[in-house]
């Protein structure tokens, strides 16, 4: 499989310091700066590397790119082969975004939605050790996965499943499925909806404890929590979700599962095994037992 990984996403958003202010007091995520031409990007300090989550100041709050690491020039080119033959236009990422990726080489197309998506070559490791806001303890340890919700959704299944080689973990009934490109349970799931939008976007973090401290930090700061502490049926990671300044989830989690390549997909059935407890309407519930 060529694409190794989630590497970063990038987020227009209209209120960055509402960002950093969710992310660092409440969550223990440190933020760091960089320029992009004339604008000052705010970068998430999750690992070692440079970032997982660029926040551009903006007017609007909506997805700018979504990037996946792609593991040699060999696969880099023959991933631009399938997309061009499925009728994507590819194009190079400028010597700019590469800088600010951390990347040696990038390409990019728009997917069904409209969405760029981009293909890294490279990351650059930056720290030996990440920075987090006082009085927070070290707990995010990258970036896990995220949900894309659209009325394309078989053309989404199509581009990732059929074009990008990912494989399908497991799903529900009617319109949720979720895929892998590694170990990992899933690093993206597609959903049907009327509009399309980032349902959520997962941060890992490395204990149940971690978990446990952001959530605590989270109810003393006032933070919105979105979903309450609970356990996902189908890949079993303990999380809970806060709604952040431009209207999705980012869900805190730990202990999701791996799988092997005999895996066989299959409906999960139930969201959950205990908890998460929705503050609005579940788009995607179902009747628990």
């Amino acid at each position: 499989m060529g694409i190794r990984k989630l590497g970063y996403v990038g987020l227009n958003v209209t209120d960055v310091d509402a960002w950093t202010d969710l992310l660092g007091r409440t969550l223990g995520i440190g933020v760091t700066t960089a320029k992009l031409g004339t604008d000052e990007v705010a970068l998430l300090e999750l690992d070692e590397f440079k970032y997982r989550v660029a926040l551009h100041p903006s007017d609007r709050d909506t997805p700018r790119e979504l990037g996946w690491i792609v593991d040699t020039p060999g696969e880099l080119d023959r991933l631009t082969l399938r997309l061009t033959d499925a009728g994507f236009t590819v194009e190079d990422g400028s010597a700019e975004e590469r800088e600010l990726r951390g990347a040696t080489r990038l390409r990019w197309f728009t997917d069904p939605v409209g969405y760029r998506v981009e293909l890294a070559i490279g990351e650059a490791k930056v720290r030996t050790g990440v920075a987090r806001p006082v009085g927070t303890h070290p707990g995010a340890t990258g970036l896990g996965h995220f949900v894309l919700a659209s009325p394309k959704l078989d053309e989404l299944r199509e581009l990732y499943e059929s074009v990008l080689e990912f494989k399908l973990t497991d799903y529900r009934a009617p319109g949720l499925f979720f895929f892998r490109c590694n170990q990992a349970h899933h690093s993206i799931a597609l959903a049907s909806a009327e509009t399309p939008s980032i349902h959520h976007l997962e941060i890992e973090h490395g204990s149940i404890d971690d978990v446990g401290r952001s959530y605590d930090r989270a109810k003393a700061n006032g933070a919105p929590i979105s979903i309450s502490l609970g356990r996902h049926m189908n890949d079993k990671a303990i999380s809970f979700y806060v709604q952040n300044p431009s209207g999705f989830h980012l869900e805190i989690g730990c202990g999701g599962i791996d799988v092997a390549e005999d895996w066989v997909p299959h409906d999960f059935g139930v969201s959950d095994v205990w908890g998460h407890h929705h503050t609005h309407a579940n788009p995607f519930a179902s009747p628990k037992p």
